[in-house]
């Protein structure tokens, strides 16, 4: 499988220009790569100033890269619309009203849910050893990234496994009077459910799948960026770096108007660059006087946001485990504190709540629950406290389960 490379950023910041340069660096460098883009506002063929389709075609102008605009509408004329004929028949012969059923199975995020399955296969079939993705905006990436788990558990709920794999059980309940019909809903829902399971492993996997965040020096994109880290940690995919783009330039020792407007905005932007320092390691690109078009333009690009170093992340410098116990002592007098890493802003307000077995974190409106090792699910949660780099939650034993 390629190693899979997605850039994000907020609207307008320039993750589509460092996504192309990023591609064609590696593609100069012997690398076979593609870049492709889910964004629906698609502008990936201006920046490499090629025409794209949404099969991948080789950039006549770069011997190794290639290109597509993936066609999320295509995608849902050709491999839903199976999957939803047969929807339909089982809920029809539940007694759902056939323009319910229509309704029902018309679901909101599967345009760009099929968008990233398109990612996936051609990161498994291609010949590439890189797929760099140009995705949306920042809070559609983060809906992007969210939906295979969610459609999972849509789909759980409506048609669960253990029915699923009894073959024929529900003929009756679908009113069709025969188990051909209903075992070829069943073989289509178990081939969506392997392909999010497959779609879900592949983006919490670090050493396969990382994002790379784009931002410019701004006190609202830096405070976006900060909170779309938190996101990404929550939902368990990598962030392996950030890019800060369009740095002015320095005016040095020169004056006038308009170099004391550099030189503003210029202490500006490193004013905010300094209190992202926390984050870990910024690259930065300069802001160009000319708008960076083609392959030797972007080539220029990739060569000072890179230098002499890889684009690629290194697998080996992998976030550790999102979770951590620590603490101990002899029966009920034991305390133990579960850390969980992440990165949080100073006015991040976490909620906690214990639901059985799991723990539900919400931050800024985004929920995840925390299976608790075996160790926790038998005590009392006494009390959390949170920093810059996580929450720790405190535990002690439970007296009517602890023995």
């Amino acid at each position: 499988m390629s190693q899979v490379l997605l850039f994000t950023g907020k609207g307008g910041v320039g993750k589509t220009t460092l996504a192309a340069a990023t591609a064609a660096s590696l593609a100069a460098n012997g690398r076979k790569a593609l870049v492709v883009s889910t964004d629906p506002a698609h502008s990936l063929g201006d920046a490499l100033d090629v025409r794209l389709g949404p099969s991948p075609s080789e950039v006549d102008s770069a011997d190794g890269l290639f290109a597509c605009q993936i066609d999320p509408r295509g995608l849902v004329d050709e491999a839903w619309g199976e999957l939803r004929g047969h929807l339909r028949t089982v809920l029809a012969g539940a007694g759902v009203d056939e323009l319910d059923a229509e309704e029902l199975t018309v679901l909101p995020g599967v345009e760009d849910l099929l968008a990233l399955t398109e990612v996936r296969r051609l990161a498994t079939t291609g010949p590439w050893e890189v797929v760099v993705v140009d995705c949306g905006p920042t809070a559609e990436t983060l809906r992007l990234l969210a939906l295979p788990e969610a459609f999972a558990g849509y789909l759980e709920r409506l048609f669960p496994t253990h029915r699923r794999v009894v073959r024929g059980l529900l003929a009756g309940v679908a009113g069709t009077g025969t188990v051909e019909k209903w075992d070829a809903t069943a073989d289509a829902l178990s081939r969506l459910a392997e392909r999010l399971d497959a779609l879900r492993s592949m983006l919490v996997d670090p050493a396969s799948c990382s994002v790379r965040l784009v931002l410019t020096p701004e006190r609202v994109v830096a405070a976006e960026t900060r909170r779309t880290l938190t996101a990404l940690a929550l939902q368990g995919v990598r962030v392996d770096g950030v890019v800060a783009n369009r740095l002015v330039p320095s005016p040095g020792d020169a004056s006038g108007d308009a170099a004391a407007w550099l030189r503003t905005r210029r202490q500006e932007q490193d004013a905010v660059l300094a209190e992202l320092s926390g984050i870990g390691e910024i690259r930065t690109v300069d802001h160009r006087a000319s708008e960076p078009v083609g392959v030797p333009a972007l080539l220029e690009v990739a060569a000072q946001l890179y230098g002499d170093e890889e684009p690629l992340p290194d697998a080996a410098g992998a976030a550790g485990s999102l979770l951590e116990v620590s603490g101990g002592g002899r029966g009920l007098d034991a305390r133990y504190s579960l850390r969980i890493a992440l990165p949080l802003a100073d006015d991040a307000e976490p909620d906690l709540a214990r639901v059985g077995d799991e723990l539900a974190l919400t931050v800024d409106g985004r929920r995840r629950l925390i299976a608790l090792p075996s160790l926790l699910k038998r005590c009392i949660v006494t009390g959390a406290e949170m920093d810059s780099g996580g929450v720790t939650v405190g535990f002690r034993p439970d007296p009517s389960l602890w023995r």
